[in-house]
C-alpha cells in the first residue's frame, strides 16, 4: 500500500449566484473558472511553475478544455488541464481524479474543482442522424430516455422517483428545505463562508462595477407557509410533490482546491487543510438517480476502513430536498449532522460547481469544530452517487 497521502492544502470558491437574473449572469465559465483557479493558486502560494496539472469539471458548457484555458489565463502555462462531466459530481470527479495522481506519485500539486455558469451556457444543434435535418437546442443525453427517467425533467428523474421509492412526503422535504434555508442564512450571518469566498469584482451592462462576495440565492423571508403554499411543478400527476421551494436553485459560481502530497506541502510551508482518505462513485438505474449516495457512501466508507458512526459531518448535496432525506432514512445519519450550513435548496446547485463547494464548507466547518472525519456525497445525472471521505486534523 502507498504511503503517499493527498491533502487539500488551500481553496478558495466564488459565492453563488442565481442564474439569469443574478450578480453572475454576465460573467461565464471561463472567466468563473480562471478565477478560482488563481485564487486557490494565490491563497496555497505554491510557484505557478510547480503547479502539475489543473483538472476542472464542467457540465453542459459545450465541451472543451476548460481546465487548460483557466490554466492559461491564471498564468499556470507549464500545466496542461482537462475538463471533467460527471454532472452534479463533476466537481468531486475532478477532486478524486487529482487525489489519484498526487497519491500515484505521477504528480505533486494539482488544482481541481468545478465552474458552472447556468446563465451563459450554449444551446447544442445537431444534424439528425440519416436526414439534413437539424435538431435544435439538443441535450447530449446522460442516459437512454425512458417515460420514468426522462432526460430534462429531474423533478421527475430524480426529486419525484426519490421522494415515492422512500417514502417520503411533501410536508417532510418542505420542512427539510426550510431548515436548509434558514441554516443558510445563519451561516452568512455568522461569516461561517468567509473563508472560502473571495470577493469578486463584477462588470455591469452599463459598464459599472461592485464586488460579489456573498452568496444570494437563500431566502431570509422564506417560511413553512410560504413552501407551502407553492404549485406542485407536475399538477397533472396525481399527488406529485415537488415544487420550486424543495428544488436545488440554478446557479452560477466557480471552486477550486490545491491538492498536493505531503513532501511538497512541507516544501512550501502549507498546513494541509484536509487529507482526501477515500472516494467512490456508483450506478443505480436512471430511475433511482435520487437514491444514487447511499450506495457511493456506503463503499468510500468501506475504503477509508470506517463506519457512518465515525463521520462527524455530512454534505449530501439537495439537488431535491428528497435526496438527503432519503440518504439519511437509508444510512441512518442524524439529520443534525447532516448540511449544517444549507445546501442546495438554499445556497442553490451550480451543478459541476457544487462537489468542490460541498468539500470546501465542509473542511472549514470541521475546522471550526476542531477537526474530524467528513463525508461529501451527492446524486449525479443518469444513475449515479459519488462520494469523498476526507480527514480535517485540528488546526494547529
Amino acid at each position: 500500500m502507498t504511503s503517499r497521502e493527498a491533502l487539500i492544502v488551500a481553496g478558495a470558491r466564488t459565492a453563488i449566484g442565481t442564474a439569469y437574473k443574478g450578480s453572475l449572469a454576465d460573467v461565464d465559465a471561463l472567466e468563473l473558472g480562471t478565477r478560482a483557479v488563481a485564487e486557490a493558486v494565490r491563497r496555497s502560494g505554491v510557484p505557478a511553475d510547480r503547479v502539475d496539472d489543473v483538472v476542472l469539471g464542467e457540465s453542459l458548457y459545450g465541451g472543451g478544455a476548460i481546465g487548460r484555458y483557466a490554466a492559461i489565463e491564471a498564468g499556470l502555462v507549464h500545466a496542461p488541464g482537462i475538463a471533467h462531466n460527471r454532472h452534479c459530481a463533476s466537481g468531486l470527479a475532478a477532486l478524486q481524479t487529482a487525489a489519484s495522481s498526487v497519491i500515484a506519485g505521477m504528480d505533486r500539486v494539482v488544482v481541481a474543482g468545478g465552474v458552472q455558469s447556468s446563465s451563459t451556457a450554449p444551446k447544442t444543434n445537431r444534424r439528425v442522424p440519416g436526414t439534413d435535418d437539424w435538431e435544435e437546442d439538443w441535450l447530449a443525453p446522460s442516459h437512454p430516455e425512458t417515460p420514468d427517467a426522462p432526460i430534462r425533467d429531474m423533478t421527475i428523474t430524480v426529486g419525484w422517483n426519490a421522494a415515492v421509492k422512500a417514502g417520503i412526503g411533501r410536508a417532510e422535504m418542505d420542512a427539510w428545505a426550510y431548515r436548509s434555508h434558514m441554516r443558510a442564512v445563519a451561516g452568512i450571518d455568522a461569516g461561517a463562508f468567509a473563508d472560502e469566498i473571495f470577493p469578486l469584482e463584477v462588470t455591469r451592462r452599463d459598464g459599472t462595477s461592485f464586488t460579489f462576495e456573498v452568496d444570494e440565492h437563500p431566502r431570509r423571508n422564506s417560511t413553512p407557509e410560504k413552501l407551502a403554499s407553492l404549485k406542485p411543478l407536475h399538477p397533472e400527476i396525481e399527488d406529485f410533490t415537488i415544487t420550486a421551494g424543495n428544488s436545488a436553485g440554478v446557479n452560477d459560481g466557480a471552486a477550486a482546491l490545491v491538492v498536493a502530497d505531503r513532501a511538497a506541502a512541507a516544501e512550501h510551508g502549507l498546513e494541509p487543510l484536509a487529507a482526501v482518505r477515500a472516494w467512490a462513485s456508483a450506478g443505480v438505474p436512471p430511475a433511482e438517480t435520487g437514491l444514487a449516495p447511499a450506495p457511493a457512501i456506503r463503499r468510500a466508507l468501506d475504503r477509508a476502513g470506517l463506519r457512518v458512526g465515525d463521520v462527524a459531518l455530512w454534505e449530501i448535496n439537495e439537488a431535491f430536498a428528497s435526496v438527503p432525506i432519503a440518504a439519511v432514512r437509508e444510512l441512518g445519519l442524524d439529520e443534525e449532522t447532516v448540511n449544517v450550513l444549507g445546501s442546495g435548496c438554499s445556497l442553490g446547485h451550480p451543478v459541476a460547481m457544487t462537489g468542490a463547494r460541498m468539500v470546501l464548507t465542509l473542511v472549514h466547518e470541521l475546522r471550526r469544530r476542531g477537526g474530524g472525519i467528513g463525508v461529501a456525497a451527492m446524486c449525479a445525472g443518469g444513475g449515479m452517487g459519488s462520494a469523498v471521505v476526507l480527514e480535517v486534523p485540528a488546526p494547529s
